[in-house]
């Protein structure tokens, strides 16, 4: 995995958090694992309030998979703390691999079917061929 920081848009792991594959027949198609090929840093401003709403929603243990997959997951603790809130450093660990970290080229792969959807220039493709949906 190489780093780049060039401009423009790209998958966050908040993103990856999210999807799932719906290929027919799937019951078990989150989380997906990733693959990257090309991984850039983006400083974005920290908001703490956003991240605080954010972790309760968030899949932990596939967040911290996926960012470990990719090289970024040493600083994130394997089981979310209690109370992660109150702690500002956690909140800036979890900022830094929900916003920051940005996946420019890779593939995500489903857990069970072990399709593949392609990240190409930062945007994830999940459309389907006709005989999968």
């Amino acid at each position: 995995v190489r780093d780049n920081f060039r401009q423009g848009a790209a998958m966050k792991l908040l993103t990856h958090n999210l999807l799932s594959s719906h290929v027919r027949g799937v019951s078990r198609g989150f989380p997906l694992l990733l693959k990257a090929t090309e991984v850039k840093i983006n400083n974005v401003e920290f908001n703490q309030e956003f991240i605080s709403r954010m972790i309760p929603k968030m899949e932990w243990g596939a967040l911290v998979d996926a960012a470990e997959s990719i090289g970024h997951g040493n600083d994130l603790p394997k089981e979310l703390p209690p109370e992660p809130e109150s702690s500002d450093d956690f909140l800036q660990k979890v900022h830094h691999v929900l916003l920051e970290v940005e996946v420019l080229e890779g593939v995500l792969k489903c857990p069970e079917s072990g399709r593949e959807f392609p990240i190409t220039k930062g945007i994830p493709n999940m459309l389907l061929n006709e005989n999968e949906v």
